[in-house]
């Protein structure tokens, strides 16, 4: 009889060729053993699914799933509804893990039966896989984690969370319609219950890829995408969210404002910055990284090229999947 592993690790995988075997090989290299790694290639049309077999063969813990093309939702959704461990761990197909990643939050959840979701601190790299200034602690801003999410995702990006199976029953899987905010959307659902608890490991134990190749920012897209989430949020939580409104709004158009500095669209992310001023000029005083968006805006020339040497390119920096 084959044993149910007790981690199930969902990786989405789209034209990432040139990544996948590090990503996987930081799994591979975990001190916690007992998962699965199901590999979603999500249409790919580069040789992603070879490099996975190859794994695959190697490794009987590692399994690729294959799909039509439907986007990052949608590969997540898919790896999830073949998971079979108790715990779900998210990991995009060209980001890596630290050897402890699994052992450290598996201990957590054994550990705390009211925490629903763990995460870490994790450092941005680049495109070659060298480690870059640029980190994410993962503290949230605000005690109440719905308002902490609305203004920044803590969680920080989609190689971060691990969490219990039982809340995709409890609150429903990644919702396919939205092109970004997805997983905080995610995020704000399972906060919204109020019997969750997220724990934060303040160790760093994730590693973001920027790439300089892949999905564009589509910056109107996030806009909208990000209105939806906020209004979802506010029909659940109403007394909750309605006041904070202001402040979550500018948060979003700074977040809006540095990935248009980040892409090059100096007079977007100008236009964003003012927008967040009007809706709540304090953000920019009582939040560093929020001050340094400021100011890179205003200072964008030099900015631009400062992002540029430290991601190992003087071009945009793009989106994944």
């Amino acid at each position: 009889m084959t044993k149910i592993p007790t981690v199930s690790v969902i990786v989405p995988a789209y034209n990432v060729a040139k990544y996948i075997k590090e990503t996987l090989v930081s799994l591979e290299q975990q001190t916690f053993s007992d998962f699965e790694a199901l590999i979603v290639d999500d249409g790919s049309v580069d040789n992603t699914a070879a490099i996975v077999r190859q794994i695959c063969q190697r490794d009987s813990r590692f399994k690729l799933l294959q799909k039509a093309n439907g986007g990052l939702s949608s590969a997540r959704n898919y790896g999830i509804r073949h998971a079979q461990g108790e715990y779900i761990a998210l990991l995009d197909g060209d980001d890596i893990y630290h050897k402890d990643k699994l052992a450290t939050h598996i201990a957590r959840l054994y550990r705390d039966s009211d925490i629903g979701v763990v995460y870490s601190a994790s450092r941005t790299i680049r495109d070659d896989g060298k480690p870059t200034f640029i980190t994410l602690s993962g503290k949230p801003i605000h005690s109440n984690n719905v308002l902490a999410l609305l203004c920044k995702n803590f969680v920080g990006h989609g190689s971060n969370a691990v969490f219990r199976r039982c809340l995709i029953d409890e609150v429903g899987d990644f919702n396919e319609s939205l092109r970004s905010w997805e997983d905080v959307d995610l995020w704000l659902r399972i906060a919204a219950t109020q019997k969750w608890r997220f724990y934060r490991e303040k160790r760093i134990l994730s590693y973001y890829r920027v790439r300089p190749s892949g999905l564009s920012f589509n910056i109107v897209q996030m806009r909208n995408s990000g209105e939806l989430v906020i209004e979802d949020a506010t029909l659940r939580s109403p007394q909750l969210v309605k006041p904070m409104l202001p402040t979550v709004y500018a948060y979003m158009y700074r977040y809006l404002a540095r990935l248009s500095l980040q892409s090059g669209d100096m007079q977007t992310a100008r236009d964003f910055i003012d927008q967040a001023l009007m809706c709540d000029r304090s953000i920019f005083y009582r939040d560093v990284r929020s001050l340094v968006t400021l100011m890179s805006v205003r200072l964008s020339s030099v900015a631009k090229l400062a992002i540029g040497r430290s991601l190992g390119f003087a071009k945009t920096v793009q989106g994944k999947h």
